[in-house]
């Protein structure tokens, strides 16, 4: 852990929490908190250098807020409360935040598998 010295008090960095302790912590599945994250209902912090994602504390109460609306909302519907309370907040929509293009993640190549060359694979080979 690194720390701050600030004036004479040190100063605790902010805890980042990676998506599996979201998944601890929470009733929510790695995949919800994933669609969460890209339909715009959450947002990540940051990013580590290895592309993962880092959430801050506010997530929770973000989800908190989403547990309480999907019990009469769809998940469109939520966004835009959100969205609406946000902005009633603090004069701004909730969006994600935009990364550089040195901070967007990037990912491996996919693996070419059988199929996969845009051939019918239904289609018997008959070469």
């Amino acid at each position: 852990m690194s720390w701050e010295k600030s004036g004479q008090r040190l100063q605790v960095p902010a805890k980042r929490y990676r998506i599996g302790e979201l998944v601890r912590y929470s009733p929510f599945s790695r995949q919800t908190i994933h669609n969460y994250t890209i339909m715009g209902l959450i947002r990540e912090a940051e990013w580590t250098e290895g592309g993962h994602r880092l959430y801050d504390e506010t997530v929770f109460d973000r989800l908190s807020r989403i547990m309480e609306l999907k019990e009469s909302m769809s998940l469109t519907e939520i966004r835009r409360v959100l969205n609406e309370e946000e902005r009633a907040m603090n004069g701004q929509p909730y969006a994600p935040r935009t990364l550089s293009p040195l901070e967007q993640p990037t990912l491996p190549p996919r693996p070419r598998t059988p199929g996969s060359d845009g051939k019918d694979f239904m289609t018997p080979d008959t070469t």
